[in-house]
């Protein structure tokens, strides 16, 4: 007899100790308004995100404006933010910061970027929480695998 399991998807704050996470965490919450779920949220998803764009080949990722919120506060933390970078990516992770409204010299908006970066996150096999990435259609539900659809709030 086969067994088949499905892949576990990974979750950004398995990238830090979890002091570390607590600590961001609550600076998310305090300094951003966010309750601390939401903080928590935040910070895992910018977690992922920093460890996919570390990895991936081709056009740059973005984080979504709450996801940035949990990067600011992580880039403040310099020697756990330099420590991650190297243990992570080999390399320092720069933020350069881009207008919403702009488009890339490729002609790509801000929006298709969000795209691009929760398709390489979930293809990195991390969770995305949809809702703090407002992509504003439907995507492949990367939290289950009966093939469905999910739409952010």
């Amino acid at each position: 007899m086969t067994t088949i399991t499905e892949p576990t998807l990974r979750e950004g704050r398995e990238l830090i100790d979890h002091d570390l996470f607590q600590i961001l965490t609550d600076r998310v919450a305090v300094e951003h308004g966010h309750d601390p779920a939401l903080a928590e949220r935040i910070v895992d998803q910018a977690l992922a995100f920093l460890a996919t764009s570390a990895r991936h080949a081709g056009r740059p990722l973005s984080p979504s404006p709450l996801v940035d919120h949990g990067w600011h506060e992580f880039i403040l933390h310099t020697r756990d933010y330099a420590t991650f970078c190297d243990r992570v990516a080999g390399r320092f992770l720069h933020h350069v910061p881009t207008d919403p409204t702009d488009t890339d010299v490729t002609g790509i908006t801000a929006h298709d970027r969000l795209v691009r970066t929760v398709d390489a996150i979930s293809a990195a096999g991390f969770y995305v929480d949809t809702d703090l990435w407002p992509t504003g259609h439907h995507i492949e539900c990367s939290q289950c695998h009966q093939g469905c659809t999910s739409s952010p709030a």
